[in-house]
C-alpha cells in the first residue's frame, strides 16, 4: 500500500487519460469497424481508398508540413534570438508571454482577424487595391483555400515553436562555445560540430510537433472554408452534417481512426528524438 500511495497524485490525470483519450480512441477504432446496425464490416476502412478521401489526406499532410516547415525555420530563429538576451530581461519576458498567447490564438477569432485584414473587403485589400493599385486576390480568393489555410496556421505555429525550442537552446552551455573557441573554432565550426548537432533532434522533435498541431486543427479551417472539405478535419464535418452524406457516422470514424494512425506515429517520432534530447539537457 505504501509504494501505491505516491502514485495516487497522477489519479486525476490518469482519470482525465481515460475520459479524453482512452475511451475516444476506443470508439473510433470499433465504430470503424462496425456498419450502421452494429454488424462486423472493412467497408469503412475501404473507403479510405476513395480519391477525395486521399486527397484530403494528401492536403492535410501537405498543409501541416508547410507550416510546421514555416513555423520552425522562423520560430526556431526567433528562439535563439530570445536565448541570445538577458533571462530577466524585457524581451525575453515580452516574447515569451507573447508567444504562450499567440500560440492559442486559434479559431473563429483567428479566422476573423485575418478577414478583418486581408479578406476581400479586409483592411489591408482595400488600401493596398486604393491606394498601390495591389489586388492581392488578382489571381482568385486564396485566402479561404489552401494557400490561405497555410498563410493562418502559421500564425500559431511560429510561437508555438518559440516555446517548445527555447528551452533546448537555453541548455546549450556557455562552457561549450568557450571551450570552441578556446580550440580557435569560428561561429560556423561552432554551429557545425557542436551546436547544430546537439540542437538537431529537439529541432526535429519540435518540427514533427508542429505537424501534429496543424494535422489535427479543426476550428480555424472551419470558420475559413465554408464550402467544400479540402482537409481531413472537413472531411469528417461533412461526413456527419452534410445533407449529401448524412447517415455515414461510420465513415467519419474510419477519417479519424487515420488521422489517429498518422499522429500516432508523428508523436512516436517525436517521443524518440525527445528522449534522445533529455540526455543532454539534464
Amino acid at each position: 500500500m505504501l509504494r501505491l500511495r505516491p502514485l495516487l497524485g497522477l489519479t486525476p490525470f490518469a482519470v482525465f487519460v481515460v475520459l479524453f483519450l482512452v475511451i475516444p480512441t476506443l470508439v473510433v477504432v470499433i465504430g470503424s469497424l462496425l456498419d450502421a446496425n452494429n454488424a462486423p464490416t472493412l467497408a469503412n476502412l475501404q473507403a479510405l481508398t476513395d480519391s477525395s478521401v486521399l486527397t484530403a489526406f494528401r492536403r492535410s499532410i501537405l498543409l501541416s508540413a508547410s507550416t510546421a516547415a514555416v513555423g520552425a525555420v522562423v520560430g526556431g530563429l526567433l528562439a535563439h534570438a530570445v536565448s541570445t538576451a538577458r533571462p530577466d530581461g524585457f524581451l525575453r519576458r515580452a516574447v515569451t508571454a507573447a508567444s504562450g498567447v499567440l500560440a492559442q490564438f486559434g479559431g473563429v477569432t483567428l479566422a476573423f482577424a485575418f478577414v478583418a485584414t486581408i479578406g476581400l473587403q479586409g483592411l489591408v485589400t482595400v488600401f493596398a487595391k486604393d491606394n498601390l493599385g495591389v489586388d492581392i486576390f488578382a489571381g482568385g480568393v486564396w485566402l479561404f483555400q489552401l494557400p490561405g489555410l497555410i498563410l493562418v496556421y502559421a500564425y500559431f505555429q511560429i510561437p508555438l515553436m518559440v516555446i517548445v525550442f527555447l528551452p533546448a537552446l537555453d541548455g546549450l552551455r556557455a562552457q561549450w562555445r568557450e571551450a570552441s573557441d578556446s580550440l580557435g573554432g569560428s561561429t560556423w565550426q561552432y554551429w557545425r560540430h557542436v551546436g547544430g548537432p546537439l540542437l538537431l533532434p529537439s529541432f526535429l522533435g519540435s518540427a514533427l510537433l508542429l505537424f501534429a498541431n496543424a494535422f489535427s486543427a479543426y476550428a480555424t479551417a472551419a470558420a475559413l472554408v465554408s464550402q467544400g472539405a479540402p482537409i481531413v478535419p472537413l472531411q469528417i464535418r461533412a461526413a456527419l452534417t452534410s445533407e449529401v452524406l448524412l447517415g455515414r457516422a461510420d465513415l467519419a470514424k474510419a477519417l479519424a481512426l487515420g488521422m489517429v494512425v498518422v499522429v500516432a506515429v508523428v508523436m512516436t517520432a517525436y517521443a524518440l528524438l525527445q528522449r534522445r534530447t533529455s540526455r543532454w539537457l539534464q
